[in-house]
């Protein structure tokens, strides 16, 4: 069978059938200590534009099997799990086969736990979720009207808008059955002017893109590159800053990240306790700021149980199914819990805290960038970071750049442009400099929206953002 006649037959076959099977495969192979099944169907659609005209478009599916084999093994339960894409039902034995014999060459898994106990969901028999070319319907019209400006005003738009429905179904052997479907989207646009002189960028997180204005995107744009109408020199230094929701949401999910609780417990990260241990229960910061994750934020909603195809310090496979309710990870400033699985809790001692897929930061305040900027006697605005990299874990120094705008504000206006900086600062320290907050909103991160793109975060007016030293990027 070819490739395409392979796809098309594994895509006639419905995922609970293939889950079953799988199960059934596992149930009959002798030393099998139990198995998950995971199915993830994906389907995308996208449009994208440059120099004020529609460059591709398209609409892509797929789907994955995975299953995970718990086999005894000499000193305890190895673990086999293996990934194989458009796998129709006359594939599943084999591939339960091949992932029980790589449990069988592995060694014992430290992290092997009983499959997660359960039963099936309300919507198990539901089909996938979908999306296509309409979702972007609106988003085309838009950009038509948009284009038209831009051409007679001597200005370029670059882009694109993307929609994506993720599906799981999940079955373990021990009786869980259960779907989740995740929709996702983002558009971001580079706008530029006066012969590609002048940059600015903007990005929009959305679920559906209903909440996507794409002519209010435009009018940002122009604001931005009209504030580039006169440069000023600055060397590096500490500056106070105004961050945008972006720029927090790219700092924000890095500390996320790195807030496992096995690598805390280890003395590896700054969230380890000098002398041993973790610092939850910690004052991070004097400033009641609130970091927290909640499946069922208005707006972010996302899987309130574990879904995974590998093994992390931030998850395990044999969790797969276990609850992952609301937390609150810094408490009014304190650190108040760090994500665990079954294993790294009982390792550490913390309480079971599961990793969720979104992340909120209420820094108690009500206003938005522009009220931050009018605030500010001098410094600077930012439009967004980039290529943010690790420089030392044990306090989460970072260093990256700033790009597409980087802004003089003088007696709370924006008085033009600066050259971008390479910055180095902590995103644990920064949180300690807030000296003034807007309100929380949903924010797309341009470093890592594409692997975590479910945050709400507030504009930040920080204290001393440390620009170590002048770029030329753009």
């Amino acid at each position: 069978m070819s490739a395409m006649s392979q796809a098309r037959a594994a895509s006639e076959d419905r995922p609970q059938e293939i889950v079953e099977r799988a199960l059934q495969a596992a149930q009959a192979l002798a030393g099998c200590r139990g198995c998950a099944v995971l199915v993830e169907h994906s389907g995308a659609t996208n449009l994208r534009w440059a120099m004020n005209g529609l460059s591709t478009n398209g609409v892509t599916s797929g789907q994955t099997v995975t299953v995970v084999v718990g086999a005894e093994v000499t000193g305890g339960i190895a673990a086999g799990v293996l990934t194989r894409p458009e796998v129709g039902l006359a594939e599943v034995p084999e591939l339960v086969a091949d992932a029980y014999a790589a449990a069988r060459a592995a060694a014992p898994a430290e992290d092997a736990a009983p499959f997660v106990a359960g039963e099936a969901a309300a919507d198990w028999e539901a089909g996938p979720g979908r999306t296509g070319p309409e979702v972007l319907a609106e988003v085309g019209r838009g950009l038509g009207e948009v284009f038209k400006a831009c051409t007679a005003e001597d200005r370029e738009w670059f882009g694109y808008a993307a929609h994506a429905v993720r599906t799981l179904w999940l079955g373990t052997s021990a009786g869980t059955r259960l779907r989740h479907e995740q929709p996702t989207g983002s558009i971001e646009v580079n706008g530029k002017s006066h012969q590609r002189s002048r940059s600015t960028w903007i990005g929009q997180a959305t679920r559906d893109f209903s909440d996507v204005d794409v002519l209010a995107l435009d009018a940002e744009v122009r604001t931005r590159l009209g504030w580039q109408h006169r440069k000023v020199d600055l060397p590096a230094g500490r500056y106070d800053t105004v961050l945008p929701p972006t720029a927090v949401a790219d700092l924000m999910v890095y500390v996320y990240w790195s807030s496992d609780a096995r690598s805390a417990h280890e003395g590896r990260t700054v969230f380890s306790r000098p002398g041993g241990g973790t610092r939850v229960g910690e004052r991070l910061t004097p400033r009641a700021v609130t970091l927290r994750s909640d499946p069922a934020h208005p707006g972010l909603e996302c899987a309130d149980r574990v879904f995974t195809a590998a093994s992390s310090p931030f998850a395990s496979v044999f969790d797969n199914g276990l609850v992952s309710p609301a937390t609150t990870w810094v408490d009014a400033g304190v650190l108040a819990a760090l994500p665990t699985t079954r294993h790294s809790a009982a390792l550490t001692g913390l309480p079971l805290h599961p990793a969720v897929g979104n992340l909120v930061l209420d820094a108690g305040g009500t206003g938005s960038v522009d009220d931050l900027v009018a605030g500010l006697d001098r410094g600077l605005l930012v439009t967004c970071l980039f290529y943010i990299r690790e420089v030392d874990p044990m306090t989460l120094l970072l260093t990256g750049l700033t790009r597409d705008g980087v802004y003089l504000v003088e007696g709370g206006e924006v008085a033009g442009a600066v050259t971008n900086f390479r910055f180095n600062d902590s995103p644990v320290d920064l949180l300690a400099r807030v000296r003034a907050a807007g309100a929380a909103q949903p924010a797309l991160s341009r470093e890592w929206g594409e692997y975590f793109g479910l945050t709400a975060m507030p504009a930040l007016a920080v204290e001393g953002f440390n620009m170590s030293s002048v770029s030329e990027a753009s």
